[in-house]
């Protein structure tokens, strides 16, 4: 692939994804692996506080968001997602625009939170969006993110970088984040995890953190910005 250039083709491959992605993001959030995140986040911010949804995809988050009174903005690449965050969301207060979620058009200081759910490892360099997270939210304000474990077999989507292929996911683990944000000044406030079937009969309460972590599909953090 040559001349590859991450963020247009990042926006190419989530518009191609557009469509099969809207019509499984309901479930998805309502009784699927993202349940829980909205009553996560809810419980640490106040109500009518702003937001920004970082790669927000169809807008199924910022939809919920708006619908429970928050001042939404999403952000998103794809232009396929985002005519269908606009057309989900339209009777609600939400707003959407097509930013690289690296470098995001609004002032510094705008929201008392912001949230980027299974969206930085869809990125070229996730410390440069941990740092734009910094800059956009408020002082004492929180930052939710989410990425994939390591029972999501996410590496599905990066392996063909072991055949010297260019992919547009940079795989992590949850505790590669958490280190991450600890050294570039975000405080932990709460984190939960999401487990497939089998993994959730276990006695997790027994293990240690990085075995919870280990067996996850899903890791959720919520960092205040220090």
């Amino acid at each position: 692939m040559n001349n590859f250039k991450w963020v247009d083709e990042a926006a190419k491959q989530w518009d191609e994804q557009a469509d099969k992605w809207h019509s499984n993001s309901k479930e998805m959030w309502e009784t699927g692996s993202r349940k829980d995140i909205i009553p996560f986040l809810i419980k640490h911010l106040q109500p009518e506080s702003s937001l920004c949804d970082l790669g927000c995809g169809d807008g199924y988050a910022s939809y919920k968001l708006a619908a429970n009174g928050y001042h939404v903005t999403g952000v998103d690449l794809s232009e396929q997602m985002l005519d269908k965050a606009n057309e989900r969301a339209k009777d609600t207060t939400a707003k959407f625009l097509k930013a690289d979620i690296s470098r995001v058009p609004v002032e510094s200081n705008s929201f008392d939170a912001s949230m980027a759910i299974n969206s930085l490892e869809w990125t070229e360099n996730p410390l440069a969006v941990l740092h734009e997270m910094k800059r956009i939210v408020k002082k004492d304000g929180f930052i939710c993110i989410a990425i994939l474990g390591p029972t999501a077999m996410p590496r599905i989507n990066s392996y063909r970088r072991l055949y010297g292929e260019k992919v547009i996911c940079n795989t992590m683990m949850p505790w590669e984040l958490g280190k991450l944000a600890e050294e570039n000044g975000l405080i932990k406030m709460d984190e939960i995890g999401v487990y497939k079937r089998g993994a959730d009969k276990l006695p997790l309460g027994n293990l240690s953190l990085d075995l919870k972590q280990a067996l996850t599909f899903m890791w959720v953090f919520m960092f205040q910005n220090k």
